[in-house]
């Protein structure tokens, strides 16, 4: 290749040079300093350049952050140092707590402060970024926190990571750990897109943010214009850092954008000085927050402190309390899930909540309508579980004026006109007809969900239209639409149509447990999905697996060995996996498990509370297969009590008793590194 004219070279140079400089000043420093027109004319040039003369190009071009050609799948990358999950305070006594904690372990005066770095919890995507010699190799999702996702092309279209260190010199070697997020006007004109489109909605700016790092088209999340704030270090090679402070320092100095709100604060009343008035200014910020991190700003001590198996014992996260509105109840309706399931649901006066407009709430069953005395009409009290999940907290019973209506559950399913029935011992009512159509959209919504066969463009308003329109019976119907008959439906362009059918055609070979899961088997979540692949390895195993065979793997048990012994043996089963099968639907073979070790052996797991994110099935699983027990009381030997919304009594008797507490999140950090370790 020839080499291009020192003038070209360094024409080449400087523009490169003031086009980064002008992204940084845009998007890090927000001070820009020459107009959109001039930017463009910039780079219009550098294209030109590079265009002409291909040995211009490099790796830290601002030309390259978007164009990689869309990609297949995810490869996994485990990180140089695992990226640990936080321990969470939820009030300032918890906080008063650590400190005193930390201050017996290192053997401090404890009336001496100790220097803290508290920084504001963006509520986002954790992500860590790789860079050698100064040039970004590697971005990454968290994933289990030793294994995350490669998505390098995504993170490199986000104008807020430099694709060369500004350091001189950089490190040998940097893990830069940072939060991607949406702040609320671009997460409403991504939604606004999606409405439009006849796409689902984004739940809140974190699920946004999340599922535009996981495109497999670059180009998607190129347009969505996210944002990222850098917090961390992991594995470095060629630099010292002194303590959190100085760490914020360098990733300055480097060229990311780094909390302008945090701050160094000696003792931890003055840390909970900060806390408190953050919480009260958290809607000031055009991004959600959800708390506090609190970092011990020394690196001797974190050191001599060091970590538990799934957080450093040197920092804690002080959460906010969900953020909770009033608003109105106008009626309640029921929903009919994928397994019949029939769930009352909220219609209420629209109100905004945590970033994101709410006007629906579950209210799980009629055993829990009668538990809140929730009717309609009703002043109530809603916030979202988790930060994703809205729900009915209470109802403002001083504010009823006598005309309110109580719920009764229909005896007639509101889509079918089928009978409604509630199995003796269970709390959920269900449609009694297995051919209902609500229950085949949201079979068919199951089976492309992103955990499942991970169909992008297949949302509430286009299986809705299918199924209405005739054009899908069952799962394996997608894969026999046309173009004209997708292109024909309402709001359906002829490109919207193409890449439907191509999101379609490229979920053909999911992995295994990604299909066992899709097939909507009741009992069956993610977790046994895992369990299931690695036992059996093929499909056609699992399907000549005997109930007796299914209920002695670890981690399944007999009610769920039944239900999946029982799916197979239909009929209608049988016909929709031939039909799969015939449109080229073959997941991929999984390896055979290797007998699991047992590093929980005797620990038993008490669960209180309705789990949001996590079926209570796959938890008992996951806890059973590493060994532990799971019990239905709590006494001195309960290992750990996990703590769901809504709990029960059990966690007052385990504060009694002074039993750990773990939170959903805390209890999936915790088997994940135990699986992991295992």
């Amino acid at each position: 290749m020839t080499q291009p004219p020192a003038r070209v070279r360094a024409r080449a140079r400087e523009l490169r040079e003031r086009i980064n400089r002008a992204n940084h000043r845009y998007y890090v420093l927000d001070q820009p300093e020459i107009s959109d027109a001039e930017y463009d004319r910039l780079f219009r040039e550098l294209v030109d350049l590079e265009a002409r003369h291909p040995g211009l190009l490099t790796p830290d071009s601002p030309t390259q952050r978007v164009g990689a050609p869309p990609l297949e799948a995810f490869e996994s990358v485990r990180h140089g140092e695992p990226m640990l999950s936080l321990a969470n305070a939820f009030g300032v006594e918890e906080l008063r707590a650590f400190d005193a904690r930390l201050k017996r372990m290192l053997d401090a005066d404890p009336d001496a402060p100790l220097d803290y770095v508290v920084e504001l919890k963006v509520d986002g995507l954790a992500v860590s970024l790789t860079y050698r010699d100064g040039l970004l190799t590697v971005g990454a999702t968290r994933g289990d926190g030793v294994t995350g996702e490669q998505v390098t092309p995504n993170l490199r279209t986000v104008r807020s990571i430099p694709l060369r260190l500004a350091s001189d010199p950089p490190p040998a070697l940097i893990e830069v750990r940072g939060e991607v997020y949406l702040d609320a006007a671009e997460f409403e004109r991504i939604n606004a897109e999606r409405e439009e489109a006849g796409h689902p909605l984004f739940a809140n700016p974190r699920n946004a943010a999340a599922g535009s790092v996981r495109q497999l088209d670059s180009s998607v999340t190129a347009s969505r214009h996210l944002d990222v704030i850098a917090h961390g270090v992991g594995a470095v090679e060629g630099a010292t850092f002194a303590g959190q402070w100085e760490r914020l320092e360098f990733l300055k100095r480097a060229g990311f954008k780094v909390s302008p709100h945090a701050e160094r604060r000696a003792g931890i009343e003055a840390v909970i000085a900060f806390c408190r008035e953050w919480e009260a200014r958290r809607r000031e910020l055009a991004y959600q927050i959800d708390g506090v991190v609190v970092k011990v700003d020394s690196a001797d001590l974190e050191a001599r402190l060091g970590a538990v198996a799934r957080s450093p014992r040197w920092a804690i996260a002080f959460k906010y309390p969900p953020e909770q509105e009033t608003t109105v109840v106008r009626d309640i309706q029921v929903r009919v899930g994928r397994t019949g399931a029939v769930t009352p649901v909220a219609i209420m006066e629209p109100v905004r909540i945590s970033g994101s407009t709410v006007s629906r709430a579950t209210l799980h069953n009629e055993d829990e309508i009668r538990r809140k005395d929730v009717r309609i009409g009703d002043t109530v009290v809603v916030q979202k579980a988790g930060e994703v999940i809205p729900e009915v907290v209470s109802v403002v019973t001083s504010k009823r004026t006598g005309k309110e209506k109580r719920f009764r559950m229909p005896k007639r399913c509101p889509v079918c006109d089928a009978e409604i029935i509630r199995p003796e011992g269970e709390a959920v009512a269900r449609c009694a007809n297995p051919s209902c159509p609500a229950q085949l959209k949201e079979t068919i919504l199951h089976f492309a969900s992103r955990g499942a066969m991970d169909i992008e463009g297949l949302g509430p308003a286009l299986v809705g239209q299918l199924a209405d329109g005739g054009l899908v019976a069952d799962p394996a119907d997608l894969y026999a639409l046309t173009h004209e008959q997708v292109a024909g439906l309402e709001r359906m362009a002829d490109k919207s149509a193409a890449n439907v059918l191509a999101a379609i055609a490229q979920s053909k070979g999911r992995p295994l447990d990604r299909f066992i899961f899709a097939l909507g088997i009741r009992h069956v979540g993610e977790h046994v999905a895992d369990i299931l692949a690695g036992e059996f390895g093929s499909l056609h195993v699992l399907q000549e697996a005997s109930e007796e065979d299914l209920a002695e793997v670890e981690g399944v048990g007999p009610v769920i060995a039944a239900s999946i012994a029982a799916f197979f043996r239909q009929k209608q089963t049988q016909r929709t996996l031939d039909k799969l099968a015939g449109h080229g639907v073959v997941p991929k073979a999984a390896p055979r498990r290797k007998p699991a070790a047992q590093p929980l052996a005797g620990a038993a797991f008490v669960f209180t509370g309705e789990l949001e994110g996590l079926k209570r099935a796959d938890a008992e699983a996951w806890v059973k297969r590493l060994g532990g027990k799971v019990t239905s009381s709590v006494s001195k030997k309960t290992a750990y009590v996990v703590v769901g919304a809504s709990p029960g009594s059990k966690l007052d008797r385990a504060k009694t008793l002074g039993v750990p507490l773990l939170t959903e999140g805390e209890f999936r950090d915790l088997m994940g590194k135990t699986e992991q370790s295992a």
